[in-house]
Parts: structure tokens; sequence; C-alpha cells
């Protein structure tokens, strides 16, 4: 079990459409508010903070919009991750049990250990390019069209 926050699911899902469209150019946040059906104010908000990080790089205008910079293309999730949630995620006990750890286990706290180092790993190994460039990766869902 995963607990990311919608505004984490948002941020990795609209790095992945910038990711699959990175030879597309500079993308208006609108289109991609629109394909992800994130709200558009929600989505700017998510998108200058990965700005503030030198992840994405956006330009005003009428031609303007938003594009992965290349340390963004390079980032791995976890990254992502850590810059919109925090850590926190991979440190808290699943069932929010304040204290919980090895020494006061709650009845999760074995199992979910392990599914969160898994996660955690997995995050850790995969870049934005690596998923944007696998074969097939256009047949994976990620926009609400599909």
């Amino acid at each position: 079990m995963m607990l990311l926050s919608s505004k984490c699911q948002y941020g990795l899902r609209a790095a992945l459409y910038l990711a699959i469209h990175k030879e597309d150019g500079l993308i208006s946040i609108k289109e991609i508010s629109s394909k992800l059906g994130i709200s558009f104010h929600f989505l700017t908000k998510i998108l200058q903070h990965l700005s503030s990080e030198n992840l994405v790089e956006s330009y005003k205008g009428p031609k303007g919009g938003v594009r992965l910079t290349v340390k963004g293309l390079n980032a791995r999730l976890y990254d992502l991750v850590d810059i919109i949630d925090g850590l926190d995620t991979f440190q808290e006990c699943v069932l929010g049990l304040p204290g919980c750890g090895s020494l006061q286990p709650c009845a999760l706290h074995n199992e979910w250990v392990l599914k969160r180092d898994s996660v955690k790993e997995m995050l850790q190994s995969t870049t934005l390019e690596r998923l944007a460039n696998e074969s097939g990766f256009e047949l994976y869902r990620l926009t609400v069209e599909d």
C-alpha cells in the first residue's frame, strides 16, 4: 500500500506526461490539465514547485508552456516524491500510529516495512526518461481519455 498524496500522484503523472512528450517542446499547462483531468490551478502550483527545484522550466505568453529540464528528465520517481510529499511516507506507520517501529510494531509493521522498502527501491531505480523510452509505454494508461 503506497500512501502518496493526490498532489504527488498528479505531479508524477504530469512529469511522466512531459517526459513522454519531450520532443513536442513546450506544452501548455491547460493541455496537461485537460488530458490528465487535474485542476488547472492545482497543477500550476505543482509545476511551480517542480520548477523551483529546476526539474521543469516554464515560459509565459501565447506560445508558452512547460517542459522538463535535463535534470527533470533524469529525475528518479523517488526524487519527485521527495520534492512533492517528502520522505515521511517511507518512515510512517501504515496505520498512522505514533512510535510504531521494531520495538513497538503495529499489526502490519513487518509486512509494511517489506512492501515500503520494495516500493522505495522501485522509485529509486526508475527515472522519468527510462519510463518514457520504455518499449510499449504508450500502451499504459496515463490520461483520463485512455
